[in-house]
Parts: C-alpha cells; sequence; structure tokens
C-alpha cells in the first residue's frame, strides 16, 4: 500500500512488517520496520470506511490505525484479561515503541528503488523493446498509464515491466484536501469499531453487541463497556465508537487506554472474532503530538509534488483542528463524497430536530404566556373581591363606634383627590378636552376619507367628451324616430282616405 508511513497493515498483536517499495519518486515505508510503531498511518488488511480519515483499502492516504496510536507485542490487555490481574492489569508490560526520529525519518534509498526509479525513466522516455519507431509509440503510451495510473510499463526484453500505480509521481488524478485531527487523549480509551450493518441494526442489538464484545475481552468482571457514540457510514456501514472502564477490588475504576485495547484487538483469535460480529475494521481516535504533527508536515507523501504539498500547507484554513490528506484516484475521491453526504444529511436531520424544537417552545410560549394573562385578570378580580369582603368586615367591625381620627384624616384626604379630580383644570377636565380632540380627529378621518378619491382633469374632459357624443347621438336617433313617426302618420292618413272614397262609390 502506497502511502505508508513507516508501518503497512501488520501481523495480528505487532505492526512488524516490511513495507513494499513505493513506485515514483521515493516517500516513505520504503524499509522494514521491527516494532509497532507509535504513530500508523497504515489501514489494517480489512475493507470499510472509518469516520474522520478514511481508512478504507484503497491506495490512497488513509489514517487506519488512528492517530497517536500504538501496537506493541501481546502484552497489556491480553495479559491482563488472561491472568486477571485486576486494577493493573492492562499495564503489567512496558509497550515496545520507536521514536519518532527514526518513524518519520526518510531512510536510505535502496538500490532496488533507484533502479525502479531508472526503469521508470526509461519506459517513459526511451524504451528499446521493439528497436524502430514503434517505441516511441510505446513510450507514449506508457506515459499515459503513468498519467492514468494504472498498466504496465514495457521498455526492454530482458527487464521486467514496470507497474504503474496511482501513487506514481506522474498520475495525474491527485488532489489534496483537508481532514479534522481527533483531539482525544490516550486516556480517554476511544476506539473506533467499523460494522458493516446499517445503523438501525446497530442501534436496535446495542445491548447485544456490547455484551459480545464483553466476550472477546474474555468476559472479565471487572470490565464494562460502554458505547461513546453511534454514526452512519456510506455504503451501508456504521462507525461505532467504544471505550472499556476496568474497575478494582477497592472500588476506584479507570479508562483502558486506547492503545492498549486497540492492541488486544488487533490480536489474531480476537481479530477473528470480531470479523465474525461484522467488524470491518478498529482504529483509536487520538490525538497527534506537536513533534508528530511537524514531522508529518516537513514530509510530502509519496508521488505527492512538494510544491502542491507547502500550498495545501499554506491554504489550510485552520491549522490547528485541520491537516492535508492527499486524495488518490477517483474511488478515495468518491469516498470522501459519500462522507460528506452523509455528514450534510446528518446535519440537516439535526437542523430540522432544532427547528422542531424551537416550534415547540414557541406553542408552550404563546401558551404560557396566554395561562399568565388569564391568571392575571382572575388575580385581579379576586383582588377586588378580597377588597369588597375587607371592606364590608370592616364596616360590620366598626357598626356603632365614632370615626376616629385616622379615619377622619382619611376622609379628608379622599374628599380632597376627589375635588381635584373634579376641578376644570385638572384631570377631569383634560380628560374631557382629550375626549373633544379624539371626536374631532375621528370627524375629519371620516370627512377625508370621503373626499380621498378623486379624478383626473385630463380623464374627467375625456368622460365628458365621451358622454356629449353619446348624447349627440341619441339626439341624432330621436329625430330619426320622430321624422319616421311623421311619415307612418302621414301613410295611415292616406289610407284613411282612400278607404273613405272607395266607401263613397260603392254606396
Amino acid at each position: 500500500m502506497a502511502f505508508n508511513f513507516g508501518a503497512p497493515s501488520g501481523t495480528s498483536g505487532t505492526a512488524a512488517a516490511t513495507a513494499a517499495p513505493a513506485g515514483g519518486f521515493g516517500g516513505f515505508g520504503t524499509t522494514s520496520t521491527t516494532a509497532g510503531s507509535a504513530f500508523s498511518f497504515s489501514a489494517p488488511a480489512n475493507t470499510g470506511t472509518t469516520g474522520l480519515f478514511g481508512g478504507t483499502q484503497n491506495k490512497g492516504f488513509g489514517f487506519g490505525t488512528g492517530f497517536g496510536t500504538t501496537t506493541g507485542t501481546s502484552t497489556g490487555l491480553g495479559t491482563g484479561l488472561g491472568t486477571g490481574l485486576g486494577f493493573g492489569g492492562f499495564n503489567t508490560q512496558q509497550q515496545q515503541q520507536t521514536t519518532l526520529g527514526g518513524l518519520f525519518s526518510q531512510p536510505t534509498q535502496a538500490p532496488t528503488q533507484s533502479n525502479q526509479l531508472i526503469n521508470t525513466a526509461s519506459a517513459l522516455s526511451a524504451p528499446t523493446l521493439l528497436g524502430d519507431e514503434r517505441d516511441a509509440i510505446l513510450a507514449k503510451w506508457n506515459q499515459l498509464q503513468a498519467f492514468w495510473g494504472t498498466g504496465k510499463g514495457y521498455f526492454n526484453n530482458n527487464i521486467p515491466p514496470v507497474e504503474f500505480t496511482q501513487e506514481n509521481p506522474f498520475c495525474r488524478f491527485k488532489a489534496v484536501g483537508y481532514s479534522c485531527m481527533p483531539s482525544n487523549k490516550d486516556e480517554d480509551g476511544l476506539v473506533v469499531l467499523v460494522f458493516n450493518k446499517k445503523e438501525t441494526d446497530i442501534r436496535s442489538q446495542q445491548q447485544q453487541l456490547v455484551e459480545s464484545l464483553h466476550k472477546v475481552l474474555g468476559g472479565n468482571q471487572t470490565l464494562t463497556v460502554n458505547v461513546e457514540g453511534i454514526k452512519t457510514l456510506p455504503d451501508d456501514q456504521t462507525e461505532v465508537v467504544i471505550y472499556v472502564v476496568e474497575r478494582s477490588p477497592n472500588g476506584t475504576s479507570r479508562r483502558v487506554p486506547a492503545t492498549t485495547l486497540y492492541a488486544h484487538f488487533e490480536q489474531a483469535n480476537v481479530k477473528t472474532q470480531l470479523q465474525q460480529l461484522g467488524v470491518t475494521l478498529s482504529m483509536t481516535r487520538t490525538e497527534l503530538s506537536p513533534a508528530q504533527i511537524k514531522q508529518l508536515l516537513q514530509n510530502p507523501p509519496a508521488g505527492v509534488d512538494p510544491i502542491i504539498w507547502e500550498q495545501a500547507k499554506v491554504d489550510n484554513p485552520d491549522s490547528e483542528k485541520l491537516i492535508p490528506v492527499p486524495m488518490v484516484g477517483f474511488k478515495e475521491l468518491l469516498r470522501r463524497l459519500k462522507v460528506q453526504d452523509q455528514m450534510t444529511k446528518q446535519h440537516q436531520t439535526r437542523l430540522d430536530i432544532i427547528s422542531e424544537d424551537i416550534s415547540e417552545l414557541q406553542k408552550n410560549q404563546t401558551t404560557t404566556m396566554a395561562k399568565i394573562a388569564q391568571y392575571k385578570r382572575k388575580l385581579m378580580d379576586l383582588s377586588h373581591r378580597t377588597l369588597q369582603v375587607l371592606i364590608k368586615q370592616e364596616i360590620q367591625r366598626k357598626s356603632g363606634y365614632a370615626i376616629q381620627a385616622d379615619e377622619e384624616q382619611l376622609r379628608v384626604q379622599l374628599d380632597t383627590i376627589q375635588c381635584e379630580l373634579n376641578a376644570p383644570t385638572q384631570f377631569k377636565g383634560r380628560l374631557n378636552e382629550l375626549m373633544s380632540q379624539i371626536r374631532m380627529q375621528n370627524h375629519f378621518g371620516a370627512v377625508k376619507s370621503e373626499e380621498r378619491y378623486y379624478i383626473d382633469a385630463d380623464l374627467l374632459r375625456e368622460i365628458k367628451q365621451h358622454l356629449k357624443q353619446q348624447q349627440e347621438g341619441l339626439s341624432h336617433l330621436i329625430s330619426i324616430i320622430k321624422d319616421d313617426l311623421e311619415d307612418i302618420k302621414l301613410v295611415e292618413h292616406g289610407l284613411n282616405e282612400t278607404i273613405h272614397i272607395r266607401g263613397g262609390v260603392f254606396s
């Protein structure tokens, strides 16, 4: 796998493995490592995606095993679970770790890698396979394969062809994105398990899942498996974040470190049990140290142009929380797109929930305000009724007694207030004046409302002209009707005379 930073996918219980030679111009992971690295970027040999940095089994730049993870020999959690050493069972032995200098420093180029670089250059520029002009066509074809990131470049009959991968420096389908860096510490004990199941299935069987993980940990009664969170991933996968709490006989408890728990999960027999549960990937979620971040940013990944890497560091929108991540090939781009869509849906779902909560709170506020107003009116009514009862009670209590001095003083004050209210220049006069002004304003408003509509002078002239024409037409029509009536009368008169004449002849 390309873009390995010191440790490819290793065997169970240890991260020792021999890295394959990286294609292109150098890069990390070109020598063999014999101890688990404290900062491994290679994904385990599983399929699936992670919720944060994506440890899919592609040839991209995955953060499969998590930041700050350490894998040692079968110590720590495995020994604690096997022997039941109680509270200290998780750290009974010191884990073997490498220093940052040996982890991030680029080793010396091996001769085989130099030969591979020479062979790649020969395949792209001057192949000697056919010995004629067809070698130029073959060179162009090899260049096209190198740009695409797939295929084999034949250049010599006596030397095997060069394997072109998407990690070679000539591949054009590369970009640099940004991913969030974890902020959890190793003491938090957070470990991510990616299940090849839907979120609904995981949530419905969460208790059974916790019991199964407890059995995987050996069924130790001092251990408790807790689920920190469940999140949906693309391709019907689910990310489950767990941590394990260990209780001691004296009643105290602590979380198992994430690296210790991850080292136990990476053992061969434990990994088989996790795969039977549907786990496709496991990784720790721990933060990077400043030295690790600095070392990572100073060395561009294999196959990435240092200029592009430097520009990506400059363009980082938040260098405190984000880290540049190469995206190699369309599969990695598609994976990030699916993760982005998934996060967008989750954000939209959360916004919908918040919107529903706000609507419900607004309804409750309206109901509460209405109840408060109702209770205020009821309080006022009860206050008046209480005052009336007190007045009647006081009258009955003082019945037959002479008016006392304080009562006489109170009566004088009430009479004074009444006189001030009834004075023409005081409150009553002012109220009458205000009432008269309000009536006048209402009257003027009614008058203004009646005169609000008017007709433009030009439009009025047009209307008059049209009505005049209508009037002239009606007058002309009336004159025609009168003329026709006179003609009818003449005809009628002539007919009457003819009838009289004929009557005299026949007589």
